[in-house]
């Protein structure tokens, strides 16, 4: 049996039909009875709905499972004290494999996002569990290119000129499957996730207009209009995120994940086609 927290986030919900369709048993942990629906259509017959952060949503999520795939949630602000929560209860359970979503770079500490994953990957280290910790950059995702198809401008909350690397959550989640299928050969591993390319803002906007905006006005495309007082942590996050990357490149190296999927990743130009295909059908059917 399988644990996949976050079952119905951006990595869970492509993840979790990758790993049923390769016969393993899943349980995923949501925190809404729509996710919970959602995930039940595809296939999954355990899952269990509630914040993971509470006790008893911890035990019995972790209750008899043999792995566990662990994504912290995005910008919470208790995520490293469930990060350690959920190792512990591994531990406990005599879990024989967990495997840790981080991030590319967790060493660098003016991210607060990154501290939070590195204390994470620490604790996992310490804890005797068998592990694979797996590095992602930054996520392909659609949030950032929906301006980009509506309105014809691409906004990046950094500076425009420093370069970037990416990768594609379908790709991240490919690996994730073998390493959850195969674990015996990936463990004790930690793999930096990234794609091939390094761009600027310009070089991801190609012909369309590229716009810088604040942090605070990228923090309304997580959260609506509400005011940022009203999310600090989230807000501090998105605003380390804002400084760090206006003031240094943030890249990495595709070897890795280029052995890892046995073909060459998802280029950022492939994932921006496949989005703006399914953009143009969403709206052809309006």
């Amino acid at each position: 049996m399988i644990l996949v927290t976050a079952g119905f986030g951006n990595q869970g919900k492509l993840l979790v039909p990758k790993l049923l369709a390769a016969g393993q048993h899943v349980r995923a942990c949501v925190q809404s009875e729509s996710s919970a629906k959602s995930l039940r259509a595809l296939g999954v017959q355990d899952v269990v709905v509630g914040d993971i952060s509470e006790p008893a949503t911890m035990t019995r999520a972790v209750r008899g499972v043999d792995k566990i795939y662990h994504v912290g949630p995005t910008v919470h602000p208790r995520e490293r004290d469930m990060g350690f929560a959920i190792v512990d209860a591994a531990r406990a359970e005599g879990v024989q494999h967990f495997v840790f979503s981080s991030v590319l770079h967790a060493i660098i500490t003016d991210l607060v996002q990154h501290e939070i994953k590195r204390d994470i990957e620490e604790h996992l280290l310490s804890s005797g569990l068998e592990f694979t910790i797996l590095q992602p950059s930054n996520y392909m995702l659609p949030l950032k290119l929906r301006p980009a198809f509506e309105r014809g401008v691409f906004e990046l909350s950094w500076a425009l000129d420093r370069r970037q690397s990416v990768v594609d959550l379908g790709d991240v989640t490919d690996v994730a499957r073998t390493v959850l299928t195969d674990s015996e050969r990936h463990a004790g591993a930690t793999y930096e996730l990234v794609a091939p390319g390094r761009y600027t803002a310009h070089d991801l906007g190609a012909i369309i207009e590229v716009r810088q905006i604040d942090a605070d006005t990228y923090l309304r495309a997580w959260f609506g209009d509400a005011d940022p007082a009203q999310f600090p942590h989230q807000a501090k996050v998105l605003r380390a995120i804002s400084a760090r990357y206006s003031s240094h490149d943030f890249i990495g190296n595709p070897n890795v994940l280029t052995w890892l999927l046995g073909r060459p990743p998802t280029t950022f130009e492939e994932y921006v086609r496949q989005q703006y295909a399914t953009f143009t059908r969403r709206e052809a059917t309006r």
